[in-house]
């Protein structure tokens, strides 16, 4: 499957800074993992965040927001926005932001 290159590109440039981020080709896409848990990714024209589990409900309130379900069993925490509601770099952020923030809280892998 292939996924939306530009989107990408503009993660990597907003965590580019960072050495404990590794890009890693995942779910048919890119993955952005922070010492070995994912944070963010890009699956079709879809941003992937990770986030708490207690943190769904907020973030599916959220334009664009839904469970990532790849199995048929959804999982809290696990979170894929629609692509454009993720055009404006601010919004973005927030969202990298989000799942950069969790999986750098995390035990490393």
């Amino acid at each position: 499957m292939a996924y939306d290159e530009g989107l990408a590109q503009r993660i990597r440039e907003r965590l580019g800074g960072d050495p404990d981020i590794v890009e890693k080709r995942m779910f048919g896409g890119t993955g952005f993992l922070c010492r070995g848990n994912m944070a963010v990714g890009v699956s079709g024209d879809d941003l992937i965040v990770r986030i708490a589990a207690d943190a769904t409900d907020a973030a599916l309130a959220r334009p664009g927001a839904r469970l990532f379900d790849r199995t048929g069993r959804p999982m809290r925490g696990w979170i894929l926005v629609a692509g454009p509601a993720v055009t404006d770099d601010a919004v973005l952020g927030e969202w990298i932001d989000e799942g950069h923030g969790f999986a750098a809280g995390l035990p490393p892998k």
